[in-house]
């Protein structure tokens, strides 16, 4: 099942950047995830304010390729990296339909 991540992401460090966009990019596309959308061009329209220098959305095909690549030995030391140099809040949605 089809499965997207959508991540708010504040960075608090610009360091971290030059080195993690090559390698998230590969390793992404390396376990199947498409990015479908990578923006500082975004509006909140409901609920309490909650700013983000960046929204990303990737579609994977399916929940565990996700998880797949944010274990990917590869990526641990720049997700470390993005850890420590932003705020960043990721979720991982199934795309289904609970409520149906």
């Amino acid at each position: 099942m089809t499965a997207y991540s959508v991540l708010a992401v504040t960075p608090t460090s610009d360091d971290w950047i030059p080195d993690y966009l090559p390698t998230a990019n590969a390793l992404v596309a390396k376990h199947g995830g498409t990015y479908l959308a990578r923006t500082q061009d975004h509006d909140q329209v409901e609920g309490d304010e909650a700013p983000s220098a960046l929204r990303i959305v990737i579609e994977w095909p399916s929940k565990d390729a996700a998880k797949n690549f944010m274990n990917d030995p590869e990526y641990a030391p720049h997700l470390a990296a993005r850890t420590n140099g932003s705020t960043s809040f990721h979720f991982l949605i199934e795309g289904k339909d609970d409520l149906a």
